[in-house]
């Protein structure tokens, strides 16, 4: 609590100084630790406030009110907000007037998140367009309900510059046209898996958007001419073209000729693209810094590689599925000193002379993915530490040669190390875990299947990597309940875990987990000691859990479900396949959790069908996808399947 004269002292503070002070501070918990001092900071908070992500649709309107300068607004965890919502949040009357009016929060807003939005349809667009006068970015990714006309509507909206609309799956070139044709400002474009455009809707966008400098298509079965189309576009410097079937070496041709400022582009997945495309397009854009040709080449030719030499300015490339050879290695370090990332996956070839040989001029590397990459060993993990003492993040999964030498290394002299993924490497025990925990910066850990490490090696970790949000502990089935507990005290802001599979977890662990309050996302697949009791003290202490998977976790009872239901009201994501849930528990679970939008809920044997059109009923205006045994499809009523599908809801038959 602050004395008396702390508070007069704060209270004689003027607002524009208070407000001076609050933007110094960068940090969230901050800001939050702002706000908790007294009412007038929480003021201060409240009017100075630029971005707000909404986790809650029944709080939109009071915050809207308490934040009336906001620049950015992430709806992207309100998948119920609808048209009519949007008219009651617009609106408003005048005080001793009959007029309305738009509210006062949309005046200055840049930045509108409506991923998943599926109840949104034209007339909310047309009427938050038309609202937000500075509206610059918005995002529909995923909202199944977005086609043509409520793409006209969101073309009110002349101002726009960033526009993402991912799997759209009804938008088609109608739509694409009224955006292209209303705004010309436009710069940022995603259209990644929106199956319905074509080369016809892209070459009227590259001749209406001349100002575009980033373009993703990846997916669209598009061809040819839409790279014609797309190399007029002078100002364009990032090209997403990854797993477009249709374009192969001619288009890329097209982009070597045309695009003058192009930087980025991906091509990866592309059946069709070749050792000639990719060399069309180095050719063509020397100044390119990063390339993705992922699973594109069997091998890197000397052709290719006399073409990657020119590549002076390259900070990241990505080669995975292709054919190395030492010498291939030695052009990279040679030529290639600017590259930060470089990815390996499944590369043949990759040995630990080459590795040596490319860490030896490429000391600048910050990721290093090695995936799959068999024959790599301590030497070259003691090469990369020797040599890339700025290393971020390396990906060893299934690199079972690799041992605690390997790990001392690594922890003797990358100390700015963030990720590491050791999935699968058998050679990783607690020695090893010992030496990584040097590694103070940690915070993504994945151990999944690394059957020698214990309790022992998790208390290493717990004891000096304090910043580790993301650990991973698939089928460690050495790991125990004291473990999770030197977890729960050192690692205090995880947020996803895995234990799936660790089958010497019980109830105790789940009390520890329990400590865990930054938790989002939690696996506990297969633990076949655990019960409601530790269900119920993770729902109680765990209040940020989003995801939650508990297949097969056949000991649970209703008491647990019970409580899940009661805390865990920021759930979206749940996998109760396998587990023993009543009709009434399940009943509770799909009505209560207000946010859910995914479940899968296979193989419950004490569930009727009585039970699951129920709760389906009790869920059916939220839920966006849910996996049920193929059975029901023809067990529940055509009423119940109409409604959701009506809805946008999926509905995968097992």
């Amino acid at each position: 609590m602050l004395s008396s004269q702390s508070n007069k002292n704060i209270l004689s503070l003027t607002e524009d100084l208070l407000v001076r002070v609050h933007e110094k501070l960068a940090d969230e918990w901050d800001r939050k630790s702002f706000r908790l001092v007294c009412r007038e900071f929480l003021r201060i908070d409240s009017l100075t406030r630029k971005h707000l992500r909404v986790l809650r649709i029944e709080f939109l309107l009071s915050l809207l009110q308490k934040h009336p300068q906001l620049q950015s607004l992430d709806l992207s965890a309100c998948p119920r907000i609808d048209d009519g919502f949007v008219s009651l949040l617009l609106n408003r009357v005048g005080r001793g007037s009959n007029s309305l009016r738009w509210a006062n929060w949309t005046l200055g807003l840049k930045s509108l998140a409506l991923s998943r939005a599926t109840g949104l349809r034209f007339s909310g667009f047309e009427m938050l367009a038309r609202a937000c006068p500075c509206l610059e970015s918005v995002d529909v990714s995923y909202c199944c309900g977005f086609g043509d006309r409520e793409a006209a509507a969101l073309s009110c909206a002349v101002g726009l510059r960033e526009l993402k609309m991912d799997k759209c799956l009804q938008l088609s070139d109608v739509g694409l046209a009224k955006i292209a044709v209303a705004c010309l400002k436009l710069e940022k474009l995603s259209l990644k898996w929106c199956m319905e455009i074509t080369d016809l809707g892209v070459d009227l966008l590259c001749k209406k958007c001349l100002d575009m400098k980033y373009l993703d298509v990846s997916y669209l079965k598009v061809t040819n001419e839409s790279l014609y189309s797309i190399a007029s576009l002078l100002k364009l410097e990032v090209l997403g073209l990854m797993a477009c079937p249709l374009i192969d070496d001619v288009g890329l041709q097209f982009i070597e000729r045309g695009c003058p400022l192009l930087k980025v582009i991906d091509v990866s997945r592309c059946g069709g693209v070749s050792l000639s495309g990719l060399i069309s397009v180095i050719r063509g854009h020397g100044n390119l810094l990063e390339l993705n040709a992922a699973y594109c080449l069997s091998d890197l030719s000397t052709t290719l590689l006399h073409w990657i030499k020119n590549l002076k300015h390259l900070e990241m490339i990505r080669i995975d599925g292709a054919k190395f050879s030492e010498s291939s290695f030695q052009v990279f370090s040679t030529n290639c000193k600017s590259l930060v990332e470089i990815g390996l996956t499944k590369c043949v070839g990759v040995t630990d002379m080459g590795i040596m040989r490319l860490v030896s001029g490429c000391f600048n590397l910050r990721i290093l993915n090695l995936t799959c990459c068999h024959s790599i060993t301590d030497a070259a993990i003691s090469a990369i530490a020797n040599s890339c003492r700025k290393l971020l993040c390396l990906k060893l999964e299934t690199c079972n040669m690799i041992t605690e030498m390997g790990l001392c290394q690594l922890g003797s002299f990358c100390f700015l190390l963030q990720e590491i993924d050791l999935t699968d490497c058998c050679g990783v025990n607690d020695k090893g875990l010992e030496y990584l925990s040097r590694c103070s910066e940690l915070s993504c850990l994945k151990l999944g299947l690394c059957t020698n490490i214990s309790d022992q090696g998790l208390f290493y970790i717990s004891s000096n990597c304090s910043k580790i949000h993301e650990l991973d502990l698939y089928r460690c089935t050495g790991i125990g309940d004291n473990g999770i507990d030197a977890l729960s005290r050192g690692c205090k802001k995880l947020k996803k875990l895995n234990l799936s599979y660790c089958n010497e977890v019980s109830d105790r662990g789940l009390g520890f987990i329990g400590r865990l309050e930054e938790l989002s996302d939690l696996e506990l697949r297969g633990l076949v000691k655990i019960t409601g009791v530790g269900l119920e003290a993770v729902a109680a202490g765990c209040k940020r859990l989003a995801d939650l998977d508990l297949k097969h976790c056949e000991k649970l009872g209703d008491l647990g479900f019970w409580a899940l239901s009661y805390h865990s009201r920021n759930l979206r994501q749940i996998n109760l396949s396998y587990c023993t849930i009543s009709d009434m528990a399940l009943c509770m679970v799909m009505g209560n959790l207000t946010r859910l939008q995914e479940a899968k809920l296979v193989h419950l044997r004490n569930v009727t069908v009585e039970g699951f059109e129920l709760a389906l009923r009790a869920c059916c205006i939220r839920i966006k996808k849910v996996k049920l045994l193929a059975r029901l499809r023809f067990l529940l009523s055509s009423d119940i399947l109409e409604n959701l599908h009506a809805r946008g809801c999926i509905i995968r038959w097992d």
